[in-house]
């Protein structure tokens, strides 16, 4: 389904959140949660054809998929038609947005490790030098 924006007559998107989202989401307060949702619901065709600023994008696998820094979050998501599906929201300066931030090419299962995990490979690292 298409929704109009009225002000400016361009087509709105249908918003979709996996699970992981909804979880994230459903952790804020409901401003918080309201300001997210409020933010990804109001792209534009023009701003996802250019994007710049807070809006960004890169191409895994064959897929774009945009990021859309907001405060102290980050929302991936992509857009097919008239729907916008939203796979990830995360905190900025972790582990998860780190991997995606860096476009490296992780499983889901991968990105989810604990952080501890990942700070002990890095001293490993300077160990061995």
């Amino acid at each position: 389904m298409s929704y109009s924006n009225t002000a400016t007559a361009e087509p709105m998107y249908q918003v979709n959140f996996s699970k992981q989202s909804m979880r994230f989401l459903n952790s804020l307060p409901k401003i918080k949660q309201l300001e997210l949702v409020d933010l990804i619901s109001n792209l534009t065709d023009a701003r996802l054809q250019k994007p710049s600023g807070d809006l960004g994008k890169f191409h895994r696998d064959g897929r774009t998929i945009y990021r859309l820094r907001a405060d102290n979050h980050r929302i991936y998501f992509e857009q097919n038609d008239d729907t916008i599906f939203c796979h990830y929201i995360l905190d900025k300066n972790t582990l998860t947005d780190f991997i995606f931030r860096c476009k490296l090419p992780v499983s889901d299962e991968q990105m989810f490790e604990q952080h501890k995990s990942f700070w002990k490979y890095i001293e490993t690292l300077g160990k061995g030098s």
